[in-house]
């Protein structure tokens, strides 16, 4: 698939791992609606920055917490670019928590981000679809849905179950749609925490090294263009998933 001068949507767009996915399909030449809940100032201020490379780019608010949004997420990004054909869920809820003192609001609002967000947005996303135009998801996961965390229990069972969705969609939307998803390990510090930590965690790996946000923005981009691939979850943790459920690295 050619990304140049397509439309592409990616929630969570305006920080980390998300602008660097955005960045790299800017660079792609594709057209780009940053989502953001509450960092706006800086989904904008990169929305900026994206069109000064020569391609459209436009910025917009949704809280995912509340998965009624996704038709109106769809709907306000097809009006500002045209018909969205990529779309990247990348937007996520990272709580701290475990079997013992986990919440029913607590978990209902983890699994609503990232897991009902990315699966009606796809539902809307499919929908919206142009009959004539083919299209591509990846959605972002988690190297550990295989060696579960101990501490962040709810964000485990939404990104396992976001696994399910990507081959259980993939199947539902084929031939027109390709579903995919980007597994990830330690890439980036965890909020409230510096580079000291994120090295600790990431010496436990093969790679010995954390992977910084290139390697994930590479990896979307290429499940993106490759037409022949769809159902499938690409690890990008350095080896981690080689690692057990107790000496895994957990953040």
């Amino acid at each position: 698939m050619e990304l140049r001068g397509r439309n592409a949507l990616v929630t969570g767009g305006a920080q980390r791992v998300g602008a660097a996915i955005v960045r790299a399909l800017a660079d792609a030449g594709a057209n780009i609606f940053i989502h953001y809940n509450t960092s706006g100032e800086a989904a904008h201020e990169l929305a900026a920055e994206i069109r000064e490379t020569g391609v459209a780019a436009h910025a917009g608010p949704a809280d995912l917490s509340d998965p009624t949004c996704t038709p109106g997420l769809i709907a306000t990004a097809t009006e500002a670019l045209g018909a969205i054909s990529l779309l990247v869920n990348s937007a996520s809820s990272f709580p701290r928590d475990t079997l013992a003192d986990l919440t029913i609001d607590g978990l209902r609002e983890t699994i609503d981000v990232s897991l009902t967000a990315p699966i009606f947005l796809t539902q809307a996303y499919a929908a919206s679809l142009p009959s004539d135009t083919t299209g591509a998801v990846v959605n972002l996961s988690d190297s550990r849905t295989t060696s579960p965390y101990q501490r962040h229990f709810a964000y485990t069972i939404a990104k396992g179950g976001l696994d399910t969705f990507t081959r259980a969609a993939a199947t539902a939307l084929g031939p027109q749609i390709r579903v995919n998803a980007v597994a990830l390990g330690v890439v980036l510090p965890p909020a409230g925490h510096d580079d000291d930590y994120v090295n600790q965690l990431a010496a436990a790996l093969p790679l010995a090294a954390p992977g910084g946000v290139k390697p994930v923005a590479h990896a979307v981009r290429a499940l993106l263009e490759n037409d022949f691939i769809t159902g499938d979850i690409v690890r990008v943790d350095g080896g981690g998933h080689l690692t057990t459920a107790t000496t895994a690295p957990d953040a």
